[in-house]
């Protein structure tokens, strides 16, 4: 067996596509995101401005997150020392936890160092849990939702997007004594489109099912107090399970699900995916749990997302743009081919000086590649100017259509 060949196979089929992903070196500058240092190759330097990045707040770089950080660094140390049930449980864990069940009005909340894992290791425990489990998955969920889904061994259903009627055939078709569970998201981020979550829960109700909410686009943002989508609609009493992330909008690391103590305390118990790893650093839980709490007072910042969200938007469709716009944070412009969504993001750099990376199949349907744009309170009317200015330019210098695409 020539195991090289078939590296060498598999990764030649990625750049013939158009679709193999480069990784550029970047140097975030404390107190300047989202200007950055790109370091080249050849040991050179380039400012640039990042656009794609899913720091959505600027958080990560606010000194009240900071400072926390500084402060667990100094008493505590690097790392946590062990798994939550041998050494790695500390006050700043707990203090977290205690902070994220209440943003979701829960009676408690579950860290793990992702909310990938926290996915793929809460839903692919569910059915220890709740034996004969029939799980209905919207089909744009994300992958980590998927893979749990996948790798719980119990029986799922895959219902089209946002389809309520489709869920609804899929529900009458089961036994109606079989426990059941929808997951869905409440913003999708490839698209920016929302969950109709109101008439998920209420299908759920009818049918007996529980809900688990994936909240990670949106956990900071939405909400009067950042408790994402379920908290803006008044929905959080009727979500069983949210899924959220401290690494987008809160700007630090790590990931969570806010449940009853009981649902908490059996995914503690039976998830190996929490279990058998290290937890988070306390220095990373502090600075989490500032930031949560910060988020919590912190509307102005939300409201001026939202706004540089919605002026990036419209300049982009008074240029003609075919952008998707679900009122949402996520501006997605389509360019519909993998090397030209490439070769647009390389431009866009190496000539402007303007980071956004390309999304391609499997992320995107084929035919649908993009550039997402993720602008954030500190991309002020300096940075929108830049950006608009540069997608003019590349639009007609690569002879793209100019045909706005309905939200």
């Amino acid at each position: 067996m020539d195991y090289n060949a078939h590296l060498d196979a598999a990764l030649g089929k990625l750049h013939e596509e158009g679709r193999y992903r480069t990784f550029i070196d970047i140097e975030r500058k404390k107190g300047h995101y989202p200007h950055a240092l790109w370091r080249k190759e050849d040991g050179s330097e380039q400012p640039i401005t990042v656009w794609c990045g899913n720091d959505y707040l600027g958080m990560g770089q606010h000194p009240v997150v900071l400072a926390a950080m500084h402060e667990a660094l100094d008493a505590t140390g690097a790392g946590s020392g062990g798994t939550r049930n041998i050494s790695g449980t500390t006050v700043y864990h707990k203090r977290l936890e205690a902070e994220l069940a209440d943003l979701h009005q829960k009676e408690a909340a579950l860290l793990f160092t992702s909310a990938y894992i926290a996915n793929d290791a809460t839903l692919s425990t569910l059915p220890k849990l709740f034996p004969g489990l029939i799980i209905y998955s919207d089909e744009l969920n994300h992958a980590s939702m998927i893979e749990g889904i996948r790798r719980n061994g119990g029986a799922k259903r895959v219902f089209k997007h946002n389809d309520l009627a489709d869920l609804r055939a899929k529900l009458m078709a089961d036994d109606p004594a079989a426990p059941k569970l929808i997951a869905f998201e409440s913003v999708y981020s490839m698209d920016g489109d929302f969950g109709p979550i109101k008439e998920l829960c209420d299908l759920a109700e009818e049918f007996g099912a529980l809900t688990y909410l994936d909240e990670v686009h949106a956990v900071g943002m939405y909400g009067p107090r950042g408790g994402g989508v379920a908290e803006r609609d008044g929905l959080l009493d009727r979500i069983d399970i949210v899924n959220g992330t401290l690494g987008k909008a809160f700007g630090v690391h790590g990931g969570y699900i806010a449940a009853s103590a009981k649902m908490c305390d059996a995914v503690r118990s039976y998830a190996p995916g929490f279990i058998f790893t290290t937890s988070l650093p306390p220095v990373v839980a502090a600075g989490a749990a500032a930031s949560v709490a910060h988020l919590k007072t912190d509307q102005a910042l939300r409201d001026l997302h939202q706004e540089r969200a919605a002026v990036l938007k419209l300049r982009l469709k008074g240029m003609g743009l075919p952008i998707i716009d679900h009122g949402s944070h996520i501006v997605p412009v389509i360019v519909g081919d993998p090397v030209h969504t490439k070769k647009l993001s390389d431009m866009l750099l190496s000539q402007f000086g303007i980071y956004v990376q390309p999304i391609n199949f499997p992320t995107v349907p084929r035919g649908t590649e993009r550039l997402r744009f993720t602008p954030s309170p500190v991309h002020g009317p300096k940075e929108i100017d830049a950006l608009v200015s540069a997608m003019d330019q590349l639009w007609s210098h690569c002879a793209l259509n100019r045909a706005e695409m309905a939200g």
